[in-house]
């Protein structure tokens, strides 16, 4: 299906009866600091039907406890995939590789996740640059998806959030050059900016769902706002393992 087709859909889904626990888990997420500051408008994390943290009792609480609303997101083929198909944890993460709760995601969480679960989990990553309070943020997801055109996405990812390097041009060919790329082929695809429909996409379809902040993440389609500790994302994956195998 086209892209644009499929970003101009908005699918049906299911409303239940918000569990009073995810208010208060959201409250509590906005003191932690996770929101990014970026231009108003209408937000996921505004609506109480989010879910952002969940109750220890997740792997027991019936579903309408733990699931309030879940998003459908379209998978494109030019998204970066790690994992198989038939994974049966879809995590979605909408990233800006300048911003700081991203870094610490990919550096403390992410790596759990992997090495916890393996091939149970599907991820996919969408840009989201907040380009008016991180001006490489666009620049290092064009850069991105150069390296994808390579087959090196998820090598060049780790890099880039890393911090080895400040992010700038420089960087992005380092990177490249560390990665043993193309390094010819690389430039011109950064330096004809090859993939900004690519990434304005990803951004666009981000804010019609309301995303606001970096990173955020659907897992099955349960949004979580912001670098939550690795103990949420566990919790809201064995909970999706259990009922699915129920």
């Amino acid at each position: 299906m086209p892209r644009q087709k499929q970003k101009d859909e908005i699918l049906q889904f299911r409303m239940k009866k918000h569990h009073v626990f995810a208010i208060l888990a959201f409250i509590l997420g906005l003191g932690g600091g996770y929101l990014i500051w970026g231009a108003p408008r209408a937000s996921i994390a505004a609506s109480p039907s989010v879910v952002s943290a969940l109750p220890t009792s997740a792997a027991t609480a019936a579903s309408d406890d733990i699931v309030a609303q879940r998003y459908v997101i379209p998978i494109e083929d030019d998204d970066p995939i790690l994992g198989p198909a038939d994974a049966p944890i879809t995590i979605i993460e909408y990233a800006d590789f300048q911003c700081p709760y991203c870094q610490r995601h990919a550096a403390e969480t992410y790596p759990l996740l992997v090495e916890n679960y393996g091939d149970q989990i599907r991820f996919i990553y969408k840009d989201y640059p907040l380009v008016s309070i991180h001006p490489q943020a666009f620049p290092s997801a064009l850069a991105s998806h150069c390296a994808q055109e390579q087959g090196m996405f998820w090598e060049y990812h780790d890099l880039l959030f890393s911090g080895q390097l400040e992010l700038g041009e420089e960087a992005y060919f380092a990177y490249a050059e560390q990665l043993s790329l193309d390094t010819a082929e690389f430039t011109t695809c950064y330096e004809e900016a090859r993939y900004t429909e690519a990434v304005q996409a990803d951004y666009n379809f981000g804010a019609q769902l309301g995303v606001s902040s970096t990173p955020t993440f659907f897992i099955n389609g349960i949004a979580v706002i912001g670098a939550q500790p690795y103990s949420v994302f566990a919790q809201i994956i064995d909970y999706e393992l259990e009922n699915q195998s129920n």
